[in-house]
């Protein structure tokens, strides 16, 4: 099978399946293909060495990536059309000891959720609706790799112009997902579009709402905070375990309590859960493409409010009677809404099991 053939049937059957993730894992004879499917990692295929190499140098050449190298991590994006919608796609390469291992993460850009779409608890989210009411400061999404954060974040964002009439601008590395109505930039370092050159730019265009794609390090974390302290509505992402977790991130990266009293004004952790399909149940193929738009909901802590409050008089800490993740997740069991596998995996990983 010709090599874009069969690169394009990989693409073809993630998107179909509705994957996150497509990997790439290097064996001593040739390498197999592993879908991320709600939250699993299920194989696809097997591929003789041969075929391994090829479809790594392919989808590296469409990144724009040096297929030459192979000893030095690698990162590239490329944009492609499948099953009648435009996708995009993020790639990162590393070496490994027997070959070069590849992750494609795929961004569908057609996607569009209503706020109440999002969430388990549809009732959860007003208080989120709340918070974006006001002018200005700062809120931040938390979780972990796929947890819904790009999703929840766009959604918001496009809510507000609809809803507020809002002018958005966004700074970017890289843009996820184009959206015809706001001002996207994206980080070039080559080109000297740094986070700090890019804030100075956007401010020029009279924002309303500033999105910071995502908070890494010191630079970004004390632009979100300069952001934020400019007068604008700010929303941005970072990663941490839950609500709590972000704000002792942030002290990491050196911001003050100070700074976050005077400019924080909610954190979102959210999780996305696997509901059983309604027609198969507990039993449901993984591959079963019956209900699969209809499998996976959001569940969201929000720390705000008098619960912010009481964290920051309680040097960081949980508050009394704070609603978590965990309490969600154990409503969404018993309401059936989730599987017992599902339930006894995410309580494991909370080590409440």
């Amino acid at each position: 099978m010709p090599i874009k053939i069969l690169g394009s049937s990989i693409l073809n059957d993630a998107v179909k399946q509705n994957a996150s993730d497509i990997h790439f894992i290097p064996l001593k004879k040739g390498g197999v293909v592993q879908f991320r499917i709600d939250e699993r990692l299920l194989e696809y295929r097997s591929l003789s060495f041969e075929e391994y190499v090829r479809v790594i140098s392919h989808f590296k050449y469409s990144a724009r990536m040096d297929i030459g190298e192979h000893r030095k991590p690698q990162s590239g994006a490329m944009d492609a059309f499948i099953d009648n919608s435009n996708v995009h796609l993020r790639l990162s390469s590393i070496p490994s000891a027997i070959n070069e291992s590849l992750v494609i993460r795929i961004l569908p850009q057609q996607e569009s959720f209503s706020i109440n779409e999002l969430s388990l608890f549809p009732h959860r989210l007003q208080k989120l609706i709340f918070l974006l009411k006001r002018s200005s400061g700062l809120l931040l999404f938390t979780g972990p790799t796929g947890s819904g954060k790009t999703t929840m974040l766009y959604s918001l964002l496009q809510y507000l112009q609809q809803h507020y009439k809002r002018q958005v601008v966004t700074l970017e590395d890289p843009v996820e997902r184009k959206v015809d109505t706001f001002l996207q930039m994206e980080i070039n370092e080559k080109a000297g579009v740094t986070y700090g050159e890019g804030f100075k730019s956007l401010l020029r265009h009279d924002p309303d709402v500033i999105m910071i794609g995502e908070i890494r390090d010191e630079t970004a974390a004390r632009l979100v905070i300069r952001a934020s302290l400019t007068g604008h509505l700010v929303l941005s992402t970072m990663h941490a375990s839950d609500c709590i977790g972000c704000l002792e991130r942030l002290r990491e990266f050196g911001i003050s309590e100070a700074e976050l009293k005077q400019t924080l004004m909610g954190v979102v952790s959210q999780r996305l859960i696997s509901i059983p399909c309604r027609f198969c149940g507990d039993q449901c193929s993984d591959f079963c493409f019956k209900s699969r738009s209809f499998r996976r909901a959001g569940i969201y802590e929000i720390l705000s409010n008098q619960d912010l409050e009481t964290a920051f008089k309680q040097d960081i800490s949980v508050p009394p009677f704070y609603k978590s993740l965990a309490y969600y997740f154990n409503h969404a069991y018993a309401a059936g809404f989730v599987t017992k596998e599902s339930y006894e995996r995410w309580m494991g990983w909370q080590g409440n099991v």
